[in-house]
């Protein structure tokens, strides 16, 4: 009957260090996050059948302390962000699909498909870039025939102003993938 309440207390100890940690989805995990739940998973099921409840609880606090620091440094520093979670890919410029950088990632062209397809997009010639992000999910922009129509197109064609606006490219956060470093300073309290 021990063991009951042991187990109840490590799932309650285990929610509460995931807590701590922070609250992400499994397609929103870095590779340091997966392993840690993974390996807290594997922990807190070993003390019910070796009787050491205080070591399990200490291994998932070290394993939470350990990502905690891993994304404190992540903040801090840009290397050890790509390093630890990747960095975005274009996998599509100007409408055309980028092979290279898909094969890099070993990401299929039916994958990609799949991903446009799931975000409404059915021509990848509609397409300016876009984007694999570290967490697997699809970053995009169309090109301006294929935009929906903003509130801004429709008061500039009310206002009798039907000429061709352009997009300021200053803050474009695409330039950021292409580039890869930061285009605008960076507030020096996420540093």
């Amino acid at each position: 009957m021990d063991w009951i309440w042991k187990s109840i207390l490590l799932v309650l100890v285990g929610m509460l260090l995931l807590r701590i940690a922070g609250r992400k989805s499994i397609s929103q995990m870095s590779v340091a996050t997966t392993v840690i739940m993974i390996s807290i998973g594997t922990t807190i099921v070993q003390p019910i059948a070796n009787h050491e409840l205080g070591k399990a609880i200490g291994s998932a606090t070290v394993f939470i302390a350990t990502l905690l620091v891993v994304e404190v440094l992540q903040l801090k520093f840009n290397f050890f962000e790509r390093l630890m979670s990747g960095s975005s890919k274009i996998v599509v410029e100007d409408g055309k699909i980028i092979v290279p950088n898909l094969k890099k990632m070993r990401y299929t062209v039916d994958q990609l498909e799949m991903h446009l397809r799931q975000s409404g997009i059915s021509s990848v010639e509609d397409l300016e870039t876009a984007t694999v992000e570290p967490n697997g999910q699809l970053g995009y922009v169309l090109k301006r025939h294929a935009r929906p129509v903003t509130i801004g197109d429709l008061e500039l064609l009310l206002q009798g102003q039907n000429t061709k606006v352009e997009q300021d490219n200053s803050s474009d956060i695409f330039q950021e993938v292409r580039h890869g470093e930061h285009q605008q300073s960076v507030d020096p309290m996420l540093r």
